[in-house]
């Protein structure tokens, strides 16, 4: 179980010394009874320039994830077949654009701050939303803050997410941890998640495996769901 625990795409970039420390979080991984694939920011921008390395890519499309977007299309294709055939509800959390709102004033750093485009924000096509799929509008990192995303998870009876999608260092990092502290067991898969820097996407999923959620493959997601009984949302 500990050689298995480590067998992820951080073991480049994780020392030994660093392992031998987190020896203690190492534990066996599940997926909960009634799980909803929770998907981050599957949006067009992010899928802009096409599939080119991203130093290429961010010079004219600095919110592109370039080449490690398109790499996650095909796995993550999966995931939502294989959660839609398990009657699993498909959530997505994308950002707010509505001009009333004034998401654009809502900021607290320096960072430069781009005028939003709806259609940017647009879920990209090969992750269309079907009907009954449930779409959360967000103003910062978490799906959590600010929405009303745990009002929905509580009436459909969820008890675990199964996370996808977009930066693994940013929004989806944040949106893992407010799971965590909502109380939901949460599963990362890890060909499905990514990032602009191969590094901060390699180290967040490792700190999130050891502290706030069960890092799993593709392939293991599909072992648990086939071993473990699942019982769908109400």
């Amino acid at each position: 179980m500990p050689d298995a625990f480590e067998d992820h795409c951080w073991k480049d970039v994780v020392s030994e010394e660093i392992l031998d420390i987190y020896k203690e979080y190492q534990r066996d991984t599940y997926m909960g009874q009634r799980p909803a694939l929770l998907t981050i920011d599957l949006y067009n921008l992010v899928f802009k320039g096409g599939q080119r390395p991203v130093r290429e890519v961010v010079k004219e499309f600095p919110s592109s994830c370039g080449i490690y977007a398109y790499n996650a299309i095909k796995p993550i294709q999966e995931l939502f077949s294989l959660a839609r055939s398990k009657g699993f509800p498909v959530i997505y959390t994308t950002t707010e654009t509505r001009k009333e709102v004034k998401p654009a004033t809502v900021h607290a750093t320096n960072r430069n701050i781009r005028e939003i485009g709806k259609s940017d924000y647009e879920i990209y096509e090969a992750f269309k939303p079907e009907p009954g799929d449930l779409i959360i509008y967000k103003e910062r990192a978490s799906g959590f803050f600010g929405t009303p995303l745990v009002a929905h998870l509580t009436r459909m009876g969820i008890d675990s997410l199964i996370v996808c999608g977009e930066s693994t260092s940013g929004c989806v990092r944040a949106s893992v941890v407010d799971a965590y502290s909502y109380g939901f067991h949460t599963v990362v898969v890890e060909e499905c998640v990514f990032d602009r820097s191969l590094l901060s996407h390699k180290v967040s999923l490792f700190d999130l495996h050891h502290k706030y959620a069960d890092v799993m493959h593709l392939d293991e997601v599909k072992r648990h769901l086939q071993r473990e009984p699942v019982r769908q949302a109400v």
